[in-house]
């Protein structure tokens, strides 16, 4: 049997085979989150040209907190750095009593409405929207808005369109964050294991993470900080001491002041935090992972000062990563205000005149002033996340 030429023609040769390009072939890529959100959005936008703005926010259940995440769209959001509590937004939580979502043609009708994104939203002349929420596993994710300067756009036959980009979006976003989260819960559990605890109670993270996040907000503006960003040092911030696992206990907890030896041992945490994140992306194929910057940075540089005196590198001013910086501000303003074995908790002023003493050469001005700006909700937080007796 004669073999086949090398010069036969390939089957389909001449015909056009690979001139389609998929509309939202990015979501393959690793690309940021919000690159392919915008993806998405231009290709309904395509069909649908009226959509000028997909945002979403994600609902902290802990504090009733929802909060501005992503947006994409052709202007500026009008609800940069925003959060809201769900339980004082009647419109949002008729959504989830209900399951299902919202369909508003006129946005007039809200014309009443005092709340902060309601008249910000008609500032910027939007004049429907549709409101998805998003649920993972049972329970309230957050929500997706479809925004439109149109009147009476989403039909009926438009939102059969529109409903599959929205699961989509929703499944972008809630596989992007329920990684971090299941890292964050596999490091927790690590720790405890270990018994390399210290002062880090649970208590404590959840309040430090939150001042961060309250930090983060208030210098957004001047740092470039996106929403996202912004939920990703939240996020991330509880690992900042990872490292101390490998610390031993007779160091770590020493009730003690530490000998010059054990303080160069103890030194070592951020480093090896730092190899311990590279091992545990490796470990669960998440190298490229958007956003592991972040966590390494947290990681590597929240002991290091404005004034180059800090460690492991003895970085000064804005070569700390911004992250690392807000974190040091957080971690040190609950380790203040916290009761330990070897210390009572200082009152929140003497605390925020310890900042103010150590703002502009140990830490960054911005981030103490943004702190303590938010007193308020500092206080809320601290009432919401107790220290429990064995804490």
């Amino acid at each position: 049997m004669d073999k086949r030429s090398d010069t036969f023609p390939f089957p389909g040769e001449g015909y056009p085979l690979f001139d389609h390009e998929d509309r939202l072939g990015s979501l393959n890529l690793n690309v940021a989150l919000r690159d392919k959100i915008a993806s998405i959005h231009s290709a309904l936008a395509e069909r649908y040209p009226f959509i000028k703005r997909i945002a979403a926010a994600v609902y902290d259940p802990r504090t009733d907190n929802l909060k501005t995440f992503l947006y994409v769209g052709e202007e500026s959001t009008p609800l940069p750095h925003y959060s809201a509590k769900l339980s004082e937004t009647k419109s949002l939580s008729e959504i989830v009593e209900k399951g299902r979502p919202r369909v508003v043609n006129d946005l007039s009708i809200f014309a009443s409405g005092t709340h902060e994104h309601t008249q910000k939203l008609a500032d910027q002349g939007y004049q429907a929207s549709y409101t998805m929420p998003m649920f993972h596993e049972g329970r309230l994710f957050g929500f997706l808005f479809f925004n439109s300067y149109d009147h009476d756009c989403f039909t009926e036959e438009v939102l059969r369109q529109i409903d599959p980009f929205g699961h989509l979006i929703a499944l972008s976003i809630i596989n992007d964050l329920t990684i971090m989260h299941t890292l964050l819960a596999t490091v927790k559990t690590a720790r405890d294991l270990a018994h390399a605890r210290d002062d880090e109670t649970g208590a404590h993270l959840d309040r430090m993470s939150r001042f961060a996040r309250l930090i983060a907000q208030g210098v957004a503006d001047l740092y470039g900080l996106t929403d996202e960003y912004i939920e990703k040092i939240f996020i991330f911030s509880p690992l900042h001491d990872i490292g101390k696992i490998a610390i031993p206990d007779r160091v770590l907890l020493k009730p003690g002041k530490l000998d010059p030896d054990e303080e160069e041992l103890m030194r070592t945490h951020p480093q090896r935090g730092y190899e311990m994140i590279d091992q545990m992306l490796h470990h669960f194929e998440l190298v490229q992972m958007q956003g592991g910057d972040i966590l390494r940075n947290i990681a590597m540089f929240h002991h290091e000062s404005i004034d180059g005196t800090g460690y492991p590198d003895g970085r000064a001013g804005e070569n700390i990563p911004v992250e690392a910086r807000i974190v040091a501000v957080a971690d040190i303003f609950d380790a203040l205000t916290s009761r330990r074995p070897y210390k009572q908790a200082w009152s929140n002023d003497d605390a925020f005149a310890m900042l103010r003493k150590l703002s502009g050469n140990k830490l960054d001005t911005h981030c103490v002033q943004a702190l303590i700006d938010s007193r308020d909700k500092v206080e809320e937080i601290q009432r919401l996340f107790q220290e429990n007796i064995i804490g």
